[in-house]
């Protein structure tokens, strides 16, 4: 599979900004000043599943997740990562990665379908995602 006829779908457009884009996957920070939320998008067209990823691109993909993970964790230390790749809404293969508190709005429970999000400021975002940028060029960092 190749990047060719990818296109991001309009939902995530519309609820994210960019904030990388790693060998396979563009890295999305979600508008959501609730939680510290990034979702990851591999350039493939029509995938669904992560099964439909050939066996490297589920590597690569794990490996571009935790280094995700890895980036967040160190921009916004949390009690625990939830990762999900649902899909039930968009159908679009993404994988969520989220930083959670105890005591944040939607704890113990999950983020999905908690509450109304509640949009990140311009500066918010552009402070966080400028660390995470930094956090994703450098991965021996993460």
């Amino acid at each position: 599979m190749s990047e060719a006829g990818f296109a991001l779908d309009p939902r995530l457009a519309a609820d994210t900004r960019p904030v990388a884009s790693l060998p396979l996957c563009d890295v999305l920070l979600m508008n959501d000043a609730r939680y510290p939320w990034l979702i990851l998008v591999p350039r493939r067209a029509g995938l669904v599943e992560i099964a439909d990823l050939r066996d490297d691109e589920q590597a690569a993909l794990w490996q571009e997740v935790n280094r995700a993970a890895a980036a967040l964790r160190a921009v916004a230390p949390c009690d625990k990562l939830n990762l999900g790749a649902l899909g039930n809404i968009v159908r679009q293969l993404h994988v969520h990665v989220v930083a959670r508190v105890e005591g944040d709005p939607a704890w113990p429970g999950p983020v999905w379908g908690n509450g109304q999000a509640v949009a990140r400021g311009d500066n918010e975002a552009r402070v966080l995602t400028a660390a995470l940028q930094r956090q994703l060029a450098n991965p021996e960092r993460t």
